[in-house]
């Protein structure tokens, strides 16, 4: 959604931090797997680049942003979402990153609650069609 605000080292970045959230359970979903080929599309990162871990200390000096760090935090939770189940593991990754990027646990909150909600509009409107 926002994902064309970040730069190339941030694209490589953020689809790495994206492969740690959907690995971490154990368990890679095809919502998953659906959610991360769009986001590969959305952000122009050739279907060549492999997805690895990253580990999240230092993340702030490659989202050196507030607006790419809110762009990032959003698209990752909306993957986190893609299975229907925000699950411990998601949330506790998503902890760290908001504790690198300095997001303190109010603001998660509020950007969380702005997802669930777009999530249900996008629910709302796929009846539409």
């Amino acid at each position: 959604m926002f994902l064309h605000e970040l730069n190339n080292a941030q694209r490589e970045a953020f689809i790495c931090l994206a492969h740690n959230i959907v690995v971490s359970d154990g368990e890679l979903t095809a919502d998953e797997q659906q959610m991360m080929d769009e986001l590969r599309r959305e952000i122009g990162l050739p279907e060549s680049f492999e997805p690895r871990y990253i580990p999240l200390e230092g993340i702030d000096g490659i989202f050196d942003s507030r607006k790419s760090r809110v762009a990032t935090l959003i698209a990752l939770l909306r993957l986190s979402y893609a299975d229907g189940a925000f699950e411990i593991e998601e949330q506790y990754i998503l902890g760290d990153v908001c504790r690198n990027f300095g997001i303190s646990s109010e603001q998660f909150e509020l950007i969380e609650n702005w997802v669930r909600r777009l999530i249900a509009l996008e629910k709302e409107a796929a009846q539409f069609m």
